[in-house]
């Protein structure tokens, strides 16, 4: 597992100390999902601002930003990226290479190749579910490598002090191995179940603990209609699967419906937002539990 060490080594040089960027103004770091945006919060603390620009209603994988978006990201000192094929806008624009970090640019090997799925969202457009899983975050030990990374860039352009960092990225580092190991535990129960998730977000949290996850291509939150519930039907009775885990929480009328079909109903969200009420580690570690309680014992 890679570690930041005291002093710590950026691209194979020892960076004996760090000065922040800009006396008067806090530094300015762009990411282009939630998960980022908190590794980064955390990393830097009150010496930057980090934003992530993406209205709450609109899917960050498939955000198509403005003019003045761009130039928004365009003028941050850091603009974070998560890699894998997320964040296809990120592709169509021009953004100053100087300022780009792929996070998991260190961790392809660990790319899961997905297969071609072509259907539209509520937002607009069609768009294709192709090539990678890009949800990386939601297998603790990718989040871990792709803090690391994060934290390697914000000395190396010198965002904040060597020391500040280091002691940020210990911290989070043993929060996200302990979350991994909560969720080990809770859902050790689980191998050899099969769930049905209603979009297919979730290939990184089945393969780092051990499930089976069918996928359908339902609308995030939304009711699904006659169609989608015989395709389920028909799904979970050739699957045998007894879990339906939910992106986002759907109408009363939607957990009715599945729950009829002889399903439990499990909201997981996969975080690309953020969930109110609720920081990334606590709301990725209640959903695990609302999962764990609900699987066969």
């Amino acid at each position: 597992m890679i570690r930041l060490l005291k002093p710590l080594c950026v691209a194979g040089m020892i960076v004996l100390g760090a000065t922040l960027a800009g006396a008067q103004d806090r530094a300015q770091v762009t990411t282009v999902n939630y998960p980022l945006q908190y590794f980064a919060q955390r990393l830097l603390g009150d010496g930057a601002q980090v934003t992530f620009p993406v209205p709450r209603d609109v899917d960050p994988s498939f955000w198509r930003p403005s003019i003045a978006d761009i130039s928004a990201v365009q003028a941050a000192d850091l603009i974070v990226l998560n890699g894998a094929g997320f964040a296809t806008w990120v592709d169509r624009v021009s953004l100053p290479r100087s300022k780009l970090l792929n996070t998991s640019a260190a961790i392809k090997d660990r790319f899961i190749v997905t297969e071609s799925i072509t259907h539209s969202h509520g937002d607009g457009g069609s768009h294709s579910h192709e090539g990678l899983a890009s949800y990386l975050w939601l297998d603790p030990t990718l989040a871990l490598a792709q803090t690391e990374a994060l934290a390697a860039a914000i000395v190396a352009r010198s965002l904040a002090p060597v020391e500040d960092v280091a002691a940020q990225l210990a911290t989070l580092q043993a929060d996200l191995e302990a979350l991994d190991a909560a969720a080990q535990s809770a859902l050790d129960h689980l191998t050899g179940v099969t769930l049905i998730a209603t979009h297919p977000r979730y290939h990184y949290f089945a393969r780092r603990y051990g499930l089976t996850v069918v996928s359908m291509e339902w609308e995030a939150g939304a009711m699904p209609n006659k169609a989608e519930l015989a395709q389920l039907e028909a799904l979970s009775r050739d699957t045998e699967a007894t879990i339906l885990l939910w992106e986002a929480e759907p109408p009363a009328a939607a957990f009715e419906a599945t729950a009829a079909l002889g399903l439990r109903n499990v909201v997981f969200p996969t975080l690309a937002h953020s969930v109110d009420g609720g920081t990334f580690l606590e709301t990725y570690a209640g959903a695990v539990s609302a999962l764990a309680d609900v699987a066969p014992k």
